[in-house]
């Protein structure tokens, strides 16, 4: 661990010049003291570190000095994959494999090079999952990952929407995808490929046993055709609802961009009121039901009866609600 930390120090120096103790104390995440001793172990072990005393000063090395100690190890390559997204690195367990990566690349390269690339990380950053949307707890998934790295077949006990709820499945695990904040494990099991959400594992183990992934399985165009069949299959249904003025202003911004397209594109001339008839897929009655509501007055369901009945329970709810 301490070797390990004084090769972080010296690459440190290497890579951004003049560091205060106190800077160094921050990256390294340790106290004052253990930065004095390691500063003091590196000029023993013959390193041309030196000190700058005040306000001004630090610890950097001699001019024109470099380590050759910036050979990446197997995992620092491999989490060079996720540079740029540091907390889907972190869920991974390979926070700081990332960041010791990131600083030996930053070491290796010469000065200008180093300028720029630390340019990106000023100027740039990625925020994975949406609005108002902070990601489910993953508490399995680093335990998931190493069994898709290692090729070991996982049993799980698994939370899923339709009855049976909790299902028990020994899978094999095929890969990970992050998509707007959640993660998504591929896995092969007895009826095929399937896609689950690792947030609603609530038990996993690993076996001991070691698979053969299927010869030719691309993740990239899996998970692609997956969302294609996805978004076909989504819609059980349609609805013909009304629209006021304001509430095709509002469509763009409370529905799905599958929704705006279809509201948009089956849209009939305004009314003399400038309500707009239309026809809107929908996944369910019930889903159509709680969408349609952030509408308020703006929309009116016109077609099937069922959804129609649903608003109309609800209005009367409001109304009695706030004393009509």
């Amino acid at each position: 661990m301490r070797a390990s930390r004084l090769v972080s120090l010296l690459l440190l120096l290497q890579a951004r010049g003049r560091m205060t103790a106190q800077q160094l104390a921050e990256e390294l995440e340790v106290s004052l003291r253990t930065i004095y001793r390691d500063v003091e172990s590196l000029s023993a072990a013959g390193v041309p570190v030196y000190a700058d005393r005040g306000p001004a000063g630090g610890y950097q090395l001699l001019d024109g000095y470099r380590t050759r100690l910036t050979g990446l190890t197997p995992a620092e390559a491999e989490s060079l994959f996720f540079a740029g997204m540091p907390g889907p690195a972190a869920e991974l367990g390979l926070g700081t494999v990332l960041t010791a990566a990131e600083l030996k690349l930053m070491a290796a390269l010469p000065k200008h090079l180093a300028e720029r690339a630390g340019r990106v990380r000023e100027r740039f950053h990625l925020d994975v999952p949406g609005w108002f949307h902070g990601g489910a707890p993953t508490p399995h998934l680093a335990a998931v990952a190493d069994a898709v790295w290692n090729q070991h077949r996982v049993r799980m006990l698994y939370r899923r929407w339709k009855a049976p709820t909790p299902v028990t499945r020994t899978i094999e695990p095929l890969g990970l995808v992050l998509k707007a904040g959640n993660w998504y494990l591929i896995a092969r099991s007895e009826g095929g490929d399937r896609t689950y959400r690792v947030d609603r594992i609530r038990e996993l183990e690993i076996l001991d046993e070691v698979f053969e992934r299927p010869t030719g399985f691309d993740l990239s165009a899996f998970w692609c055709a997956y969302l294609d069949r996805f978004h076909r299959e989504m819609f059980s249904g349609e609805a013909v609802v009304r629209f006021s003025p304001e509430g095709m202003r509002r469509v763009s911004y409370l529905l799905t961009p599958a929704v705006v397209e279809a509201a948009r594109e089956n849209a009939g001339e305004p009314d003399e009121a400038g309500w707009v008839r239309t026809v809107i897929p929908i996944e369910s009655v019930r889903h159509a039901h709680s969408e349609l509501l952030r509408f308020g007055g703006e929309v009116e369901v016109l077609e099937p009866a069922e959804l129609r009945e649903c608003m109309i329970i609800s209005a009367r709810a409001l109304l009695d609600l706030y004393g009509g």
